[in-house]
């Protein structure tokens, strides 16, 4: 019996999460604009669910920002001012969307402002695991780097920049590590992250994680700054 009500539950979660996302990429990708309408009873034939799972998804994209629930109306559409940008459904959605270059440069941007002061920040106050593991995936990452293992390399490569986020000691900066994950996870997704990385990127990243190991602040704003100055060329960020 417990047996079968956890595989209802996998169901109803997985049925849940197809439906989020396919409501998602609409609302973000402007399939439906602001002020559209959603009624439980047509999402509950459009998409064969129970009302319980269709207002679940609701609470979950109202949590986003995405719509709001109006009396007697429906659940409405939010404009995108209104949206979460720094939830990591909102960017995954938006860099799937027609509007996925302005996101590229918008969160670079935001690597840009913030990584070079977390990496000065976790070369003062990371600890001693963290600033060992932050070696050990530099040199990983220039295994799988030169290996050409890309799937391989963006696990590492997003392990290495929330490690540096988290161990700034700034919790505003922590609470990034999400955002840049996805950014990381949508360049490689998008087809735009060269087979082998770049070497000075490489290079780049074994120097930063120098930099943090050795406590030297100065010497660890400069290498983040260099691999955020490398994607923003690397995605031509910088062209009409």
């Amino acid at each position: 019996m417990k047996g079968c009500f956890v595989e209802a539950s996998r169901a109803a979660t997985v049925l849940q999460d197809g439906v989020l996302e396919e409501l998602g990429r609409e609302i973000v990708g402007g399939t439906v604009g602001a002020g559209h309408r959603y009624r439980l009873d047509v999402l509950q034939e459009r998409f064969d669910i129970s009302r319980t799972v269709a207002r679940d998804v609701m609470r979950v994209l109202d949590s986003l920002g995405l719509v709001t629930p109006r009396r007697s109306v429906g659940v409405v559409v939010n404009p995108a001012s209104a949206w979460n940008v720094y939830a990591p459904h909102v960017i995954r959605w938006r860099l799937e969307g027609p509007g996925a270059a302005k996101q590229f440069d918008e969160l670079t941007q935001l690597r840009i402002a913030v990584e070079p002061l977390a990496a000065r920040s976790a070369a003062e106050h990371a600890g001693a695991e963290a600033r060992s593991r932050i070696v050990a995936l530099a040199a990983r990452l220039r295994t799988l780097g030169e290996a050409g293992e890309l799937e391989r390399f963006l696990e590492a490569d997003v392990e290495f920049h929330e490690l540096v986020l988290k161990e700034s000691g700034n919790s505003m900066f922590a609470a990034l590590t999400g955002a840049v994950g996805e950014v990381l996870a949508g360049r490689t997704h998008a087809g735009l992250m060269p087979f082998h990385p770049v070497p000075e990127a490489l290079d780049a990243h074994e120097a930063l994680a120098a930099a943090i190991a050795a406590g030297e602040g100065a010497r660890a704003e400069r290498a983040a700054r260099a691999i955020a100055a490398e994607v923003h060329e690397a995605l031509g960020l910088d062209e009409d």
